[in-house]
């Protein structure tokens, strides 16, 4: 996920260096523009406050960090894209919780394991997800078996798939600030995929969300307008 990832920022002119656990103390994060997390172990069941499931595997020095990460970089508006994990990482920290087995709360999802697009995606009128991306519904992968339940403190569900799943969530305060519970890194062969490391590629930038539109779109920027040329009075009997 790691390269796929790397790769998906270099072709949209980014430098990405690559964060382990645990962070060196003395670790400046302001030397970064932008923080994407990525997708891997579940997160542990105490940072929500639920009991841990028994069969799953946690990696705690991870979570430590990206908390870490998010103390830093939401109350500064650093961009941040979640990415599965990183979504659900992203709710949890604003006092947020997730399901620990989705089947359990959507008893109609089958059992779906792919990179490849399977699933459909509608992102909810109005919100900034659908402006970037472009479209009302599109397809997704699913690499999955826990999704966001409670939504933490300003942030707004951004997209569904057709079983009712929270697949997107967003803070529509910050310049940029996104969790999408699929992995758009495999799928970067596809425009709404691309779309959204575009759109990062330029909040990294500084691009407000105006910008990032366009820059998702390559839409070109508006002309700049321009004050009507002023016309002389004419002298009388002219």
């Amino acid at each position: 996920m790691w390269w796929l990832s790397w790769l998906g920022l270099r072709v949209m002119g980014l430098r990405p260096t690559r964060l382990t656990a645990p962070l060196d103390a003395d670790l400046d994060l302001s030397d970064f523009d932008g923080f994407l997390i990525g997708g891997g172990d579940d997160i542990g069941a105490d940072l929500y406050g639920a009991k841990p499931l028994f069969d799953v595997r946690i990696d705690a020095a991870r979570d430590a960090m990206e908390m870490r990460v998010l103390d830093h970089a939401l109350p500064r508006d650093v961009p941040v894209l979640g990415i599965c994990r990183g979504a659900q990482m992203l709710n949890i920290h604003r006092g947020g919780d997730i399901h620990q087995e989705m089947r359990e709360a959507y008893a109609d999802v089958p059992r779906m394991w792919t990179p490849l697009p399977v699933k459909t995606v509608t992102t909810e009128p109005g919100v900034r997800l659908r402006d970037v991306i472009g479209r009302e519904t599109f397809r997704v992968n699913s690499l999955h078996h826990q999704a966001v339940d409670k939504l933490g403190e300003g942030m707004r569900v951004a997209a569904r798939d057709e079983f009712g799943v929270v697949q997107a969530v967003e803070d529509p305060s910050a310049r940029f600030r996104f969790g999408v519970q699929w992995h758009p890194e495999f799928l970067l062969w596809r425009r709404p995929h691309r779309r959204l490391f575009r759109a990062f590629a330029a909040a990294v930038h500084g691009a407000g969300p105006a910008e990032q539109r366009r820059a998702a779109r390559n839409e070109p920027a508006p002309e700049p307008e321009t004050e009507p040329a002023a016309v002389p009075d004419r002298a009388p009997g002219a």
